[in-house]
């Protein structure tokens, strides 16, 4: 699939500030657990947080496989940002395709900018890969909504300064779900326990919670009881961007296992000489490129219209190749594998993120299947 002229405009923008402004910071910001936000702002520099943001509020309206480039790049050089980042634009989508001019006008364009961060709130401790079971509640008084419950799991939890809720409108009713939006600074609203993460560590993953918190009418996005088909028509498209993150870990993981096996010498020679090795490598090669065009086809489906059964075969695919791959570097490595010196040992512990988030591989099997039934 040949990229257009823009396409490779944009992904080698994206290579270059891969390259000059990630660098090592990755290493510290693993180590600290701190978002890295100089390089947050040098996203918005170049546009990028507003990429699915229509152009009449500021934003690039890029299309899905652009923007899957976008994701794949990042993430081949911090997947924490590029996790971020896609949270972002899916707190960006909802309010661009479900919000009211009104609310558009007021968000998109500081969205677009950067600040404030969007953060998207659908999983609960108890109703994570079945959100029908969610509990928070959004109950209508008046012309406001008052919410009570507990988000867990919230990419930009601490960073955000608007949350994209889903909650039910009637707790005992299971098709209340609904969609609104949530200014991070009113009262009630409190971050609760930032997640210790085995990887994606300088990410922040929280807790929130709702303790009556009040907001306005207008600040329902969809009809009552259209909240989880609306977060499934989005979240087709954010499972292709973590599909093109994986794709970007596991080449990352490649590309570093190759230059390890032409520079390394056991026995007399190369290791990349030794079949064992050699075979590996031809089929870590040959998984991510499959991974790469089973997302790129995704991609460009969903711009003829939502295909969850091809969201969720690359998703699928490449979450699972992403660990895999990592893990063959690791072995590949060997001891060094195992250390903080040398890249692998992150990309071991960040790929296995890419099977959970947004959807388990159980889950993307699940869809998959249900669209194989006649």
């Amino acid at each position: 699939m040949e990229l257009t002229g823009e396409q490779e405009l944009i992904r080698n923008t994206v290579r270059e500030f891969v390259e000059n402004e990630v660098g090592t910071d990755v290493h510290e910001a693993d180590k600290s657990q701190e978002f890295p936000e100089d390089i947050w702002d040098g996203l918005a520099d170049l546009d990028l947080t507003g990429m699915t943001t229509p152009e009449e509020y500021g934003g690039l309206d890029v299309d899905t496989p652009t923007y899957s480039l976008v994701n794949e790049e990042l993430a081949y050089g911090h997947l924490a940002v590029a996790t971020a980042l896609s949270v972002h634009c899916l707190a960006t989508s909802c309010i661009s395709q479900f919000g009211s001019e009104e609310r558009k006008e007021e968000w998109l364009p500081d969205m677009v900018s950067g600040r404030p961060v969007g953060a998207f709130a659908l999983s609960e401790p108890d109703a994570g890969s079945n959100p029908a079971e969610m509990t928070t509640e959004a109950r209508p008084e008046g012309d406001e909504f008052v919410i009570n419950g507990k988000k867990q799991w919230i990419t930009n939890g601490e960073r955000a300064g608007v949350v994209i809720l889903f909650a039910k409108t009637d707790r005992d009713d299971p098709d209340s779900v609904t969609q609104f939006l949530v200014p991070k600074n009113v009262d009630g609203l409190e971050v609760g326990k930032k997640e210790d993460k085995l990887g994606l560590r300088a990410s922040d993953t929280t807790t929130l919670i709702f303790d009556d918190v009040r907001i306005p009418a207008e600040n329902r996005l969809t009809e009552v009881g259209e909240g989880l088909k609306s977060a499934f028509s989005i979240l087709t498209g954010g499972r292709i961007a973590i599909a093109s993150q994986a794709v970007g870990v596991a080449q990352a993981a490649l590309d570093d296992s190759i230059t390890y096996a032409n520079d390394r010498e056991q026995f007399g020679q190369p290791i990349i000489e030794h079949q064992a090795i050699g075979h590996k490598l031809a089929d870590m090669q040959t998984d991510v490129q499959a991974a790469r065009l089973l997302t790129r086809d995704a991609a460009r489906k969903n711009d003829n219209g939502v295909d969850p059964k091809a969201a969720a075969m690359a998703k699928y695919f490449a979450s699972e190749t992403a660990v895999d791959v990592a893990n063959e570097a690791v072995q590949i490595h060997g001891g060094y594998g195992y250390t903080k010196d040398f890249d692998v040992e992150r990309y071991y512990r960040d790929a296995k993120i890419t099977t959970i988030y947004e959807g388990t591989s159980e889950i993307q099997q699940k869809i998959i299947a249900r669209h194989l039934k006649r």
